[in-house]
């Protein structure tokens, strides 16, 4: 039997669902640590006068990074070497990052010593040697290093027996370390004005001088010794983890710090998801009260989309954050999308062609529609990429998501979908019924559109007039008043409490002021469980200064709950903001070659000033606003850059069409017919769009109310500039710099105004 496409479609189709199902059910989700609680650290390895912090230094230094993490007993930790000279370690479940800082970043120069002799006034040392303090602050001579911690293959702490209370270090030495050791021994035993003492200096401190035993004399060293002194269980615990880690083999500095507290991370989960699920309800209803039977289909698809995308998620080990969640969401607006340019262009076929019935109508929808779904979700593609190679952390972990989303909701568009509603369509009983399909009829609001619909282009220049006053206001919005911009972009340091007593801001801001950070920026913030939490945002403070916060705020607060943490460096907060202005540069140069290349470049510079005037906007909306620009605005915004665009080649693509069905077709009269007859299918996707980040905005908690607020106003600038800025500036261009086929004949194929039709009329590129 031969197997025809739609068979074809349908056995692939069933492929990639189980598939997806196998996935989801056999690999555990991976869930970033804004999810599940824990502590982020990024190092910076520094260079030295003797070791240069290049990419071998930095794996050198995070192997031993990696065994001091191991000591530290965290569960699951990871540890990854990000660009040339950067250590990421993700402890799951660890809230006290100041231990955890302490212990991982600390260079660690383990050194032993021979005390020459007490050290007195005017000795000067030899070449090798130094003078420091021993634990009862004696000034010694010590001699040149004997060997380091290198030499070292074990260390545990360890309670002597009969020492109650008392804390020791057993040190095992290695086979570097024991000739050196036995010698360092036989030295000191030797050296009666020294004491017999040598000294164990870590970090340029002495943390212990100890007499050699005579017994250890006569044994000539042999192969461990115990580091004694005043310590503590936890003191000697992480001093073993030093010693056992080793020296690093370059200094490295904490560049970021990042801690959610594990309640804030399931609260996340839970108002996304439960946003997640309305926002989806929402916009099914509203696709099957548009589209009747074959929107019934397309939200079938959409579950499979959920299940698909999540499947390959988990399949290829990504890491799910809360900005991920929303790439996921935001994910489904670009599968309704599709569905609906389909849906809409099928309704134009039957219309035209009644007698053909509505399975020919629909096939011509999905290929018609085809080339516009192609274009739009590429251009989304090259926005989430940059996201992937120049973001850091949880935005690049949205850019991941979103890419999986797009690719996934290709799939549930235009094979699940199609499969479906192909099926459906041929059923007899909607055959000899066909308004209850969805395809047969064009609705009120394009027949409205058809009888009364406006000359929008016929003022162009007026549109751009206007477009250009609107964004002289948000430029005054950026520079006159200027960018909040948050720690991620300008350093600093971020803390978000939850207190136990109702307690308003500027009453916190009161108490940390006199606590001695007046700048201190105090805030209330919707918790992502519900209520208000206090976050206070200062310049780049150390750990002590944070607890002088704690308990400025505990004053007036109460007990509290240290729920987030995040420290940038401001050498990271500069380059991150670069990395944003550079993101934003090549991601409208990578969409004008695209979009040059499918159209031209007339139509490409139109489409993508238009765009630039929306991103505009929203940022001067939220300087004017006050918001915080950071991170995950940076998601937001590249976000809008892929959905604007996606609306204005819609409406390039349809005039593509249109012009090799016309001979010699007016430019406005095309321009503003193309205009017109995608109406429709914009007022259908934006709305589809809306239900869900509304949900997000309303339900997805403080987390995301900026991110979806950001899409939302993006989103509804971005359909009036394709509608007015874009159409209009395209027309302009075109009427100055009119097509040439002697001079562009290698565009005849692909440009509106060749005039000539690739013989299908579906506006398909050749």
């Amino acid at each position: 039997m031969t197997m025809t496409p739609s068979r074809w479609r349908a056995v692939a189709a069933f492929f990639v669902v189980v598939l997806a199902g196998f996935s989801a059910w056999h690999f555990p989700p991976n869930l970033g640590l804004d999810l599940r609680g824990g502590t982020q650290i990024v190092l910076e390895a520094q260079s030295t006068d003797r070791v240069d912090a290049d990419s071998d230094a930095t794996d050198r230094a995070l192997e031993v990074i990696r065994g001091r993490v191991d000591a530290l007993g965290v569960s699951e930790p990871t540890l990854a070497r990000s660009g040339e000279n950067r250590i990421i370690v993700e402890l799951p479940g660890v809230q006290d990052p100041e231990q955890a800082a302490e212990v991982i970043g600390q260079t660690a120069t383990l050194e032993f010593r021979e005390v020459v002799s007490p050290a007195t006034e005017g000795i000067e040392p030899e070449e090798g040697q130094t003078v420091l303090p021993d634990e009862s602050g004696q000034e010694l001579l010590l001699s040149p290093v004997a060997f380091d911690g290198n030499g070292i293959s074990d260390a545990t702490a360890a309670q002597p027996e009969g020492g109650i209370g008392q804390w020791v270090v057993n040190v095992d030495f290695s086979g570097e370390g024991r000739g050196p050791w036995g010698q360092l021994v036989q030295s000191a035993c030797a050296n009666t004005a020294g004491g017999q003492r040598i000294a164990i200096v870590l970090d340029d401190g002495i943390i212990s001088a100890p007499q050699i035993q005579p017994s250890l004399c006569q044994s000539g060293g042999g192969s461990s010794t115990s580091i004694t002194g005043d310590f503590s269980q936890s003191e000697a615990d992480d001093l073993a983890v030093l010693i056992k880690g080793g020296a690093l083999p370059v200094p490295v500095d904490t560049i970021e710090q990042r801690t959610i507290g594990p309640t804030l991370g399931a609260a996340a989960i839970d108002a996304s998801v439960t946003a997640a699920i309305i926002g989806l309800a929402l916009t099914a209803l509203f696709i099957v009260f548009v589209y009747r039977l074959v929107g019934f289909m397309a939200t079938l698809a959409l579950g499979t989309y959920t299940l698909i995308a999540y499947g390959i998620l988990v399949w290829l080990g990504a890491t799910l954050t809360l900005p991920g969640l929303a790439g996921f969401v935001l994910a489904i607006g670009l599968a309704i999308d599709a569905n609906v340019l389909v849906y809409e262009r099928a309704r134009e076929e039957y219309e035209e062609h009644p007698k053909a019935g509505l399975s020919p109508a629909l096939t011509t929808g999905f290929n018609k529609a085809w080339s516009a779904i192609i274009d739009s979700n590429i251009t989304t593609i090259l926005a989430a990429m940059l996201l992937f190679f120049l973001a850091t952390g949880s935005v690049r972990g949205f850019g991941v998501t979103l890419t999986i989303g797009v690719l996934a909701s290709m799939i549930s568009a235009l094979v699940v979908a199609r499969v479906l509603a192909e099926w459906a369509v041929r059923r007899r009983f909607v055959t000899k019924r066909p308004r209850i399909s969805g395809i047969a009829g064009t609705g009120r609001v394009r027949a409205f559109i058809n009888e009364r619909g406006p000359f929008i282009v016929k003022r162009a220049g007026v549109w751009i007039v206007v477009t250009a006053g609107i964004a002289m206001v948000a430029l005054v919005g950026v520079f006159g008043k200027g960018l909040n911009l948050g720690v991620d972009f300008t350093g600093g340091r971020i803390i978000e409490y939850s207190t136990t007593q109702t307690v308003d801001a500027e009453t916190v801001r009161e108490a940390v002021s006199d606590a001695g950070f007046p700048n201190a920026v105090v805030q209330e913030s919707s918790s992502d469980g519900g209520g208000e939490n206090i976050t206070v945002r200062t310049e780049d403070v150390d750990d002590e200064q944070v607890g002088q916060i704690r308990d400025a705020v505990v004053s007036v607060g109460g007990d509290v709950e240290q729920i987030r943490d995040e420290q940038v460096g401001p050498s990271l907060g500069t380059e991150l903001r670069n990395k944003a202005l550079l993101a934003f540069a090549i991601a409208v140069a990578a969409q004008l070659v695209y979009l040059g290349w499918r159209f031209r470049w007339t139509w490409a510079l139109a489409a993508q000033i238009s765009m630039a005037s929306v991103v505009l906007m929203v940022v001067g909306i939220f300087a004017w606003w006050g918001k915080t620009i950071d991170s995950v605005f940076l998601a937001a915004i590249l976000s809008i850059i892929g959905l604007v665009v996606n609306d204005t080649i819609v409406v390039f693509d349809r005039i593509r069409e249109n012009t090799g069905l016309r001979a010699q077709p007016n430019l406005r009269q095309l321009v503003n017919d193309a205009v017109l007859q995608t109406i429709p299918r914009t007022i259908n996707t934006t709305l589809s769009a809306l239900f869900i980040l509304g949900a997000l905005a309303a339900i997805g908690g403080d987390s995301l109310t900026d991110f979806s607020l950001a899409i939302i106003i993006g989103l509804s600038l971005g359909v009036l500039s394709t509608i007015f800025t874009a159409t209009s500036l395209a027309v302009l261009l075109e009427e100055r710099f009119p097509f040439n086929p002697e001079k562009d004949a290698q565009k005849r194929a692909v440009d509106p105004y060749s005039a000539i039709d690739n013989g299908r009329g579906d506006g398909a590129v050749v």
